[in-house]
């Protein structure tokens, strides 16, 4: 019998001993210490203590897009924002492009032109405004993972309170998420003002680039939400 319940659990797949304990087989495992003598509990590891942001500009970008930016682990490339940190309009994109690579700029490519002929519409171009990433590098998912977004988001908070936009422009859900704290549809459409320390700054959420590229339906939503910061430039 005992022959035969062992055979039945080969045919099965299950040909080794395994814990009753549920256990992540993919974690990575440290090699116990060899100590002399009686053995010892093992300590528990410090928190690493809090360290405040820099509170300069110059100083953030720097830190925040240098070698110690969170995304550094992932070793894929760092983007850095672009354009004029005192221009009035602050326009925050998700993540680099695939294109982005090969140029070492945010915003490349086709999604880039597109951007271009949308900063046109509104009397802008690269040098009138300031691009940041929400996240400066490009997992390999293609997308913001959600376990980062709330870091990411802290950080990109902070980002916009140094630069102090008069206007930001939000390309996308995750990035509407971070800064309104929702990516609910019913923010498109109409300013929506983002309280500072050093006064507000008038939002307006609308598609990225890449999404027009696919849908370009929606290039007609995306004219009316742009068509909201005419007007108000220069306040």
């Amino acid at each position: 019998e005992a022959g035969s319940a062992l055979e039945w659990w080969g045919d099965a797949g299950v040909d080794m001993l395994v814990h009753e304990a549920p256990r992540d087989w993919t974690a990575r495992e440290v090699a116990p210490a060899v100590a002399s003598g009686a053995a010892q509990p093992a300590a528990l590891a410090e928190p690493e203590p809090e360290i405040p942001l820099p509170a300069t500009l110059e100083a953030f970008i720097d830190w925040r897009f240098g070698s110690a930016a969170p995304e550094s682990s992932w070793g894929e490339p760092i983007f850095a924002p672009t354009g004029n940190p005192a221009a009035p309009l602050m326009v925050i994109t998700d993540l680099p492009e695939t294109e982005d690579a090969g140029a070492a700029s945010l915003l490349t490519g086709r999604a880039g032109r597109l951007f271009d002929r949308m900063l046109a519409a509104i009397g802008h171009d690269r040098d009138s405004i300031y691009l940041a990433p929400l996240c400066a590098a490009r997992p390999i998912t293609g997308q913001v993972p959600r376990d980062a977004e709330a870091r990411l988001g802290e950080l990109l908070r902070h980002h916009i309170q140094l630069a102090a936009p008069q206007q930001l422009l939000l390309l996308g859900q995750t990035v509407s998420r971070a800064i309104l704290g929702t990516d609910n549809p019913a923010w498109r459409g109409r300013l929506q003002p983002v309280n500072q320390e050093s006064g507000q700054s008038l939002t307006v959420a609308t598609f990225p680039p890449r999404f027009l590229l696919t849908k370009p339906a929606a290039k007609a939503d995306t004219w009316k939400d742009l068509q909201l910061l005419l007007g108000r430039q220069g306040l």
